[in-house]
């Protein structure tokens, strides 16, 4: 009786372990990761539009349609959904975000997500008309979903945008009480489109999305090519500070109503070189082969000097003529 109650006993010990173990491969290991705040969090988010002339010379674009910013869209969620990713391809709800700013598909993928209690919350403000503005809204955070992510189209582009992947705003049993984040554009990887106005281009095969930089893609037509800068200026930023709310709840904040005001950050402006095309072809030798004419040959402006960049050098050139290259009058 005594060995039948040992080898139950060892038998349950077993099914314990085996239990044990599979909770937590389905949990996953949490290396202090997760959320341990004892209640969720309320976040006021600003975002900042920086692009301007002065920043961004190199062919500003000033009509049809002039520098702007789309749509924000955000999400909470947790470590099982990503809104984008560096280095990997972009989701169709990306691609039609970044390329013509619809958000039907990224909208369908978080609510599928949601179900799955991927995601929190889903976020949206209004457009800003001009390169230079801002746009804000409250977030409600989770301790169940303390990650934020979105995205804000560039306009005009291929398929560029900024944006935030996976942003932990709690540590431990703590949020966060403020955050500002400089933003840099993304390529998508599903336009091949080098400048802000280039037609549509599908990249087949679709590439991973990658941060664009000042060196990279190496093309001189590239509208962020800068080569004289190490690094481009922030072209937008985020800043998120964590709200007070009192006993009785507050009324929720609506877009576009900040916080406090915000004054407007002063960037160095960005030297813009003179860039020329390859001369043409030398011209017929003019005037009397007696007295040796001239040729001439040109070439022309391809984009103009801007805050305080390397001037336009000589557009057009002549030299003598030989004898054996002179035109005779007829």
């Amino acid at each position: 009786m005594m060995s039948s109650e040992l080898l139950s006993f060892g038998w349950l010990q077993q099914l314990l372990v085996v239990l044990l173990k599979l909770t937590l491969s389905f949990t996953g290991p949490t290396n202090g990761t997760e959320c341990t705040a004892r209640g969720p969090a309320s976040y006021i988010l600003v975002f900042t539009g920086h692009w301007s002339p002065q920043t961004f010379p190199k062919q500003y674009p000033l009509f049809r349609p002039p520098a702007q910013w789309s749509k924000l869209m955000a999400i909470t969620h947790n470590k099982q959904h990503r809104l984008f990713q560096e280095g990997a391809l972009a989701s169709i709800g990306v691609q039609n975000f970044a390329e013509v700013g619809v958000t039907v598909d990224l909208v369908k993928g978080a609510k599928d997500a949601r179900k799955r209690r991927a995601v929190g919350a889903m976020y949206r403000t209004a457009g800003i008309a001009t390169g230079i503005g801002h746009s804000s809204t409250e977030l409600l955070l989770q301790p169940r979903s303390p990650l934020l992510s979105l995205m804000v189209k560039v306009i005009p582009s291929p398929d560029w945008f900024v944006g935030v992947d996976s942003l932990n705003l709690c540590e431990g049993d703590k949020w966060k009480q403020e955050v500002t984040l400089d933003l840099q554009p993304f390529d998508a990887g599903t336009d091949s489109g080098f400048t802000f106005s280039s037609p549509n281009y599908p990249t087949v095969p679709q590439e991973n999305i990658t941060q664009i930089t000042s060196q990279m893609p190496k093309h001189p037509a590239n509208s962020f090519y800068y080569p004289r800068l190490t690094e481009l200026p922030p072209i937008a930023s985020i800043r998120l500070t964590r709200q007070r709310r009192s006993s009785s709840r507050q009324t929720p904040m609506s877009n576009h109503i900040l916080p406090h005001p915000i004054h407007p950050q002063r960037f160095s402006e960005t030297p813009l070189d003179c860039e020329v095309s390859l001369w043409s072809s030398w011209g017929l030798c003019l005037g009397p082969c007696s007295s040796a004419g001239v040729r001439h040959r040109t070439r022309y402006i391809l984009l103009w000097p801007a805050n305080a960049g390397a001037p336009c050098p000589e557009m057009e050139e002549q030299t003598e003529c030989t004898a054996h290259n002179c035109l005779k009058p007829q």
